[in-house]
């Protein structure tokens, strides 16, 4: 008989500063306004530059979505391990919240929207997840 896998438990941060998700054109050179905050992260690909950082560093006329929570998950994380991600995702998508995930080399990160933040919790804690506030 195959056992089934244990649902794995994470730590994860929420912080309090508002973050905004940007897109700019494929040619935009990386504005200095993005590098601003505490947390950033940029991406580019053939169709677009895309940006999350501090929501206050923003310009007003930049293509944003604006008012996203940040919840970090507490690391490193190895590589190779698999359902790291899913453990998240799968409870928010179950609680119709909306996310936005990056990655980096040592952990994981998803954004949800500030005002569906209490929605996340709830159901990340529900599946067996702990939260903290963080910076």
């Amino acid at each position: 008989m195959i056992g089934r896998a244990q649902p794995r438990r994470l730590k994860l941060v929420l912080t309090d500063e508002p973050m905004a998700i940007c897109r700019l054109g494929p040619g935009d050179p990386p504005p200095a306004w993005a590098t601003g905050g505490r947390w950033w992260s940029m991406t580019r690909t053939g169709d677009e530059l895309s940006i999350v950082c501090s929501e206050a560093t923003v310009p007003q006329e930049v293509a944003a979505s604006r008012g996203w929570r940040l919840l970090r998950f507490e690391g490193p994380l190895p590589l190779d391990q698999t359902g790291i991600l899913a453990s998240v995702t799968a409870p928010l998508a179950a609680a119709r919240v909306s996310l936005f995930a990056v990655a980096t080399y040592d952990t994981d990160y998803v954004l949800v929207p500030g005002a569906q933040r209490h929605a996340a919790i709830a159901a990340l804690e529900a599946a067996g997840h702990s939260i903290s506030a963080g910076l």
